[in-house]
């Protein structure tokens, strides 16, 4: 399941922009090889991330796995209802899962990004 409507990074990150935000999460594939999310850490609301940092952690039954920022920009939201419910991100990547929001700095913020066809392509191999 690989929603048309979003963008990809190859860490397995997704991005919905709705206006100026952009919405992140890990994608179906990603949940899927890290079995049951049991924690989350997510960057604080107020940071700025850049492209490619590491910006948090999922913890899995079967390893500890780093976040990737696909875009630039300032944190503006974090996904509350994961610190009692991590889950969420198995059962729902693409909604209730969502991790972090981010107003990007960069007009052109999903330009690095993967179309939902290029991601299957990598996906597959």
């Amino acid at each position: 399941m690989v929603p048309e409507d979003l963008f990809y990074s190859e860490e397995h990150e997704w991005v919905r922009l709705e206006g100026d935000v952009a919405i992140v999460g890990i994608t179906d594939f990603a949940q899927d090889q890290l079995g049951d999310i049991v924690y989350v850490d997510l960057p604080e609301v107020g940071a700025t991330i850049q492209l490619g940092d590491v910006v948090g952690e999922l913890e899995s039954t079967k390893s500890v796995s780093d976040i990737y920022s696909p875009v630039s920009g300032e944190v503006i939201a974090r996904n509350s209802e994961l610190e009692g419910s991590a889950e969420l991100i198995n059962t729902d990547p693409y909604g209730e899962g969502w991790l972090f929001k981010v107003r990007p700095s960069e007009a052109d913020a999903t330009e690095r990004l993967l179309t939902a066809e290029d991601y299957q392509g990598i996906t597959a191999q």
